[in-house]
C-alpha cells in the first residue's frame, strides 16, 4: 500500500495543474474582434474595428494590452462627443476595450434595446466580459439605464454624464428644462405610445427602475452641471441620487459649478475612469 501513495501524490499534482491550468484559461479567454465587413482605422490613438451588427453601424477599439478578463466600457450614444473628458480613453490606456453601437435616435426605446441585446451578446461570446460599464451622455442616459433595467447581470457600472434620468424632463419639457418637441413626438412613436398621457404615466424611466440595479449592485456615477437647463439636475440626477441612496446603493455624483448641459465630462476625468476600474464587476 505504502509504494502506491508517490503514485497518489503524483495524480494529485497532476490533478492540480490541471485544474489551474482551466482557472487560468478560464481567466484569459481569447478575443476576436475581427468582423468579416470590417474597416479598421485609428481612434483617439487606438486600433478600432468598424463594421455592420444587426444592421446598425458599429465599431469596437482595441487597447494596446488588455486587461485581464476583457474588460470593456460601451458608450450607448454621442461617442464622440468630448470624447478626451469623457473616461474613454483612459479606460482604454489601463486596457479596457471600448464600444458602440448606433441605434439611431430611439430614446432606450424596445427597438433599440433589442439591437443592444445582440450586440452584447456577440461581444461576449467573441471573449469580452460580461458585465461592461455602460456610458450614457445626456440622452445616452435613457439607452443605459433601459439596458441595465432589462440585463441587471449584464452591466458592471453606469456612467452618466448629464444624463437624461426621466424623459418627462427632457424632450418632455414638463419641468423647468427647455424640452424638445420634435424630440418629444419622436419618442411617443419610438415608443408607441397611444398619446401623451401614456408616456406621462410611464414607470420605466431610469428614476423608476432603480430597485433593479441595487440588487445587481451596480455601481453608479454622475457628472453634472449645476446651471443644466437642457437636463436639470433636479429634475434628473438629483432624483435619481436620492432614491438610489435611500436602496443602499453605490452613487457618486460629480457636480460641475456654474456649467450648462455643455461640455460633458472633465477637465481630468481621472476620477471616473477611477471608479469604473475600483466597481468592475465581472
Amino acid at each position: 500500500m505504502q509504494r502506491s501513495q508517490p503514485l497518489l501524490l503524483l495524480a494529485t499534482l497532476v490533478l492540480a495543474a490541471a485544474l489551474t491550468a482551466c482557472g487560468a484559461s478560464a481567466r484569459s479567454v481569447p478575443i476576436d474582434v475581427h468582423f468579416a465587413d470590417e474597416r479598421i482605422d485609428t481612434w483617439h490613438g487606438f486600433t478600432r474595428h468598424s463594421f455592420t451588427w444587426d444592421g446598425c453601424p458599429a465599431w469596437v477599439v482595441e487597447p494596446k494590452a488588455a486587461r485581464a478578463g476583457n474588460p470593456w466600457s460601451w458608450c450607448m450614444m454621442f461617442p464622440d462627443a468630448f470624447t478626451e473628458r469623457c473616461a474613454a480613453p483612459g479606460l482604454l490606456a489601463a486596457g479596457y476595450h471600448h464600444a458602440f453601437i448606433d441605434v439611431g435616435n430611439t430614446f432606450g426605446a424596445p427597438s433599440a434595446v433589442m439591437h443592444l441585446e445582440s450586440f452584447h451578446n456577440e461581444l461576449v461570446r467573441r471573449g469580452l466580459e460580461q458585465r461592461p460599464a455602460l456610458i450614457g451622455i445626456s440622452r445616452g442616459g435613457l439607452y443605459a439605464y433601459r439596458f441595465a433595467a432589462d440585463h441587471p447581470g449584464e452591466v458592471g457600472a453606469i456612467y452618466g454624464d448629464a444624463p437624461v434620468c426621466d424623459f418627462k424632463s427632457w424632450p418632455g419639457g414638463k419641468g423647468k428644462g427647455k424640452g424638445s418637441p420634435g424630440d418629444w413626438q419622436a419618442l411617443l412613436g419610438c415608443y408607441g405610445f397611444p398619446d401623451e398621457a401614456a408616456a406621462l404615466a410611464y414607470l420605466g424611466n431610469p428614476i423608476d427602475i432603480l430597485p433593479t440595479l441595487a440588487e445587481a449592485h451596480i455601481a453608479l456615477i454622475h457628472v453634472v452641471g449645476d446651471a443644466d437647463d437642457v437636463v436639470p439636475v433636479a429634475e434628473n440626477t438629483a432624483i435619481l441620487e436620492q432614491r438610489y441612496l435611500a436602496l443602499d446603493g453605490t452613487i457618486t455624483v460629480l457636480h460641475k459649478a456654474g456649467v450648462g448641459h455643455h461640455p460633458h465630462g472633465l477637465d481630468d476625468p481621472a476620477p471616473i475612469v477611477e471608479f469604473i476600474l475600483t466597481h468592475r464587476q465581472p
